[in-house]
């Protein structure tokens, strides 16, 4: 593919909610501009940008694709993501490095739950938008009322620039009112037909519409406009163009991915009203060396400046980077730095995707996206930059995971394959973690819902070979006592030749939540020898890690050695530190133990019409209120809920508020279990070592 200079550049990002048509669209468009020689079906898994796998067994996007064609004498640099919130990540990583956002809707369904919030993200991040009907072929819809349901549910001045031809199953072509020109699609091209006659009336209505909001965006448009009575065709794509970067205008389209009708409208419409990257803002970042602010606009003189936005492992070319460069170029077979990492990179060829295949670039200028195979160190979020003027970018902002399963490695031969697996897997997609629980000694793999992480154990078992097993965490409680005590803990043992002897008193107290636990050392005369006073800490730690009361580890309290006795040649370290095990048995015996649970604090986005059921659902959590605010057309409330009553908070909040709830928790303190919960979870933990 051709270099291309910045103003004939368009990176564009397509969002909406899964099984909206995005897929399709994508097909589409690469089939119009004849990079690929057949329309791919989503159906039929022959789609370029839903190649993967999984993707093709489950007919569903779980990747962001890069997706390069030309256009109109521009290259478009399409990222198509994927429509549900377990992927979120990959909308992140589209969002941060598009100039354009094309929003697609369902008219079936109207504006669901990821298309509002995806296009509420595009606006907040003051990226233009475009939006694309699409299944206006399917029975009871209509182009109007799906026009109403976009400008209602995604709270912006939609405008039509195409209408269909016919609608429902009779739905033949489309009209873009820009242009004054119909198409009709066969085989998934497009080509120019006459308006239909009886058109004539409702293409003036929603032309005018379109000629309003061009004059709206320029005075001296308006004035004409006023004196006139119209724009000529050059005037609308300019007032257009300046309502949709402005934000005061969405261009909205009626388009079928599947039989390819409205494609060409909306691609002439990206071109036509969708930023370059030298319309951006320039690229803000820190000097790592400085610290101080720096900016690089997208000139090919200023120094390299480049993002990378996502990580895949191929299965020929090997690990493949993506970038977006910013400022400056990036050539192949040269040298950059890694200024996040703080290393330098060797390039090596640069490559392009065009359709399935990946052609090599000798250079990706400035505004432009690429990928480089076999880079070492560069993740995604990292920044590419000149050594001697290093500057890193902001990063992506990943969603955070909320949901965890256990997981263990059904074989011995796997289980140092698992963690590698992971490591590798969580390169690809941020939004994974994996890590090792110390308090219940599981290993523990958080996503972003409950299909993430059925992706994940799929991939793992398909591309690494591993089979695990999974489960619910288990809750680290805690124990810890209620009361004080002094406690004689006395080890004797004769067997025949040397014994052991042991003699300690030790006075044991509760702590406040969060201290953890604390060795004080009293003893005065030499009672106890201070060679042995090391074995008694070490003993009484050690039974804190058995627990009393269900075998959870012990916290919060503080153990004062005052007095014992020894003998001269019985006593040994062992014995001591059975004996200060012995004292903080009996201890918490008489002190009391109590059982403590995890406490999270849970921020809660949602709908406004859905914060009482929300509260309503967190109050029968055993939830602690701490307050609410609004944030935008939502609200959030905080709270402080036991984790134990987390488990199915998710699916709990998604059935609530129709999907458009969201939540993020982290970990806040310890707190007592409730007397009545106490006797049951500890009955449960006992039986479990049982079985075990």
């Amino acid at each position: 593919m051709r270099v291309f200079e910045i103003d004939r550049l368009r990176n564009v990002v397509l969002v909406g909610h899964g099984q909206s048509g995005k897929s399709s669209i994508s097909e589409a468009m690469l089939f119009q501009a004849g990079v690929t020689d057949r329309l791919g079906s989503v159906d039929e898994g022959t789609t370029v940008s839903d190649s993967d796998q999984e993707e093709i067994s489950r007919k569903t996007s779980i990747s962001l694709a890069f997706l390069p064609f030309e256009w109109g004498g521009c290259k478009i640099n399409l990222l198509d993501t994927p429509g549900y919130a377990d992927f979120g990540g990959e909308v992140a990583a589209g969002l941060r490095v598009a100039d354009g956002v094309v929003v697609t809707v369902d008219a079936t369904a109207g504006v669901e739950v990821q298309t509002e919030r995806y296009s509420d993200e595009a606006a907040a991040k003051g990226l233009p938008r475009l939006v694309a009907i699409t299944k206006l072929d399917r029975e009871h819809t209509d182009f109007a009322r799906a026009l109403g349901d976009v400008r209602q549910g995604l709270r912006c001045n939609v405008v039509a620039v195409s209408l269909p031809i016919g609608s429902q199953a009779s739905w033949s072509g489309v009209i873009d009112l820009v242009k004054g020109v119909a198409y009709k699609a066969a085989g998934g091209k497009e080509t120019e037909i006459a308006i239909p006659d009886d058109m004539a009336a409702v293409v003036d209505e929603y032309r005018e519409k379109v000629i309003e909001a061009a004059a709206e965006a320029d005075d001296e448009l308006m004035e004409k406009y006023l004196e006139e009575e119209t724009l000529s065709p050059q005037e609308i794509v300019r007032g257009l163009r300046a309502a949709t970067l402005a934000g005061k205008v969405v261009p909205t389209l009626a388009v079928s991915g599947t039989a390819g009708l409205g494609v060409k409208a909306l691609l002439d419409t990206i071109v036509a009203d969708l930023p370059t990257p030298a319309e951006a803002a320039p690229a803000a970042g820190k000097n790592p060396r400085t610290d101080g602010e720096e900016e690089r606009r997208a000139e090919a003189g200023e120094p390299l400046c480049a993002l990378v936005f996502k990580t895949t492992a191929d299965p020929y070319a090997g690990r493949l980077t993506y970038f977006r460069v910013y400022a400056g170029a990036i050539h192949s077979d040269s040298q950059v730095y890694n200024a996040t990492q703080s290393e330098r990179e060797r390039i090596g060829p640069l490559l392009c995707p065009v359709g399935r295949k990946q052609e090599a670039v000798s250079a990706v200028p400035t505004g432009d996206v690429g990928l480089v195979a076999k880079l070492h160190t560069t993740v995604t979020g990292d920044t590419l930059c000149v050594e001697g003027t290093p500057i890193v970018l902001p990063g992506i902002e990943f969603p955070v995971a909320v949901f965890s399963l256990a997981v263990s490695a059904k074989s011995r031969a796997d289980e140092d394959k698992v963690g590698a697996a992971l490591a590798r897997l969580s390169e690809e997609d941020p939004t994974i973690q994996f890590k090792m629980n110390p308090d219940t000694n599981e290993s523990i793999l958080s996503g972003l819902g409950d299909l993430h992480l059925e992706v994940i154990v799929s991939r793992l078992r398909r591309q690494f070979g591993v089979e695990v097993e999974t489960g619910a965490p288990k809750i680290p409680y805690r124990e810890t006592l209620r009361g004080s005590a002094r406690v004689q803990g006395r080890f004797k043992r004769q067997t025949g030749g040397r014994g052991q002897f042991g003699d300690v008193w030790v006075r044991v107290e509760p702590k406040p939540r969060g201290e953890g636990f604390e060795f004080a050392n009293e003893v005065r005369g030499g009672s106890v020898p201070r060679n042995f006073v090391p074995a008694v800490e070490k003993g009484i730690r050690e039974a804190m890690g058995k627990g009393v009361l269900a075998g959870y580890p012990m916290t919060d309290l503080k153990a004062i050695l005052d007095d014992g006795s020894s003998h001269a040649v019985d006593s040994s370290d062992m014995a001591f530190k059975i004996a200060g095990s012995i004292a903080l048995q009996k201890g918490s015996e008489e002190a009391g133990v109590i059982l403590l649970e995890p406490i999270v604090q849970v921020d809660v986005t949602t709908p406004g019409e859905q914060m009482g059921d929300v509260m309503g659902v967190l109050n029968s959590k055993r939830a602690s209120i701490l307050g609410m605010e609004p944030r935008g057309n939502s609200q959030v409330v905080r709270a402080t809920v036991p984790l134990a009553e987390m488990a199915n908070f998710g699916s709990e909040l998604r059935s609530l508020t129709g999907g458009r709830g969201a939540y993020g928790m982290q970990f806040s303190h310890y707190q007592e279990v409730p007397a009545h919960l106490t006797q049951g979870i500890a009955e449960a933990a006992k039986k479990e070592k049982e079985q075990q």
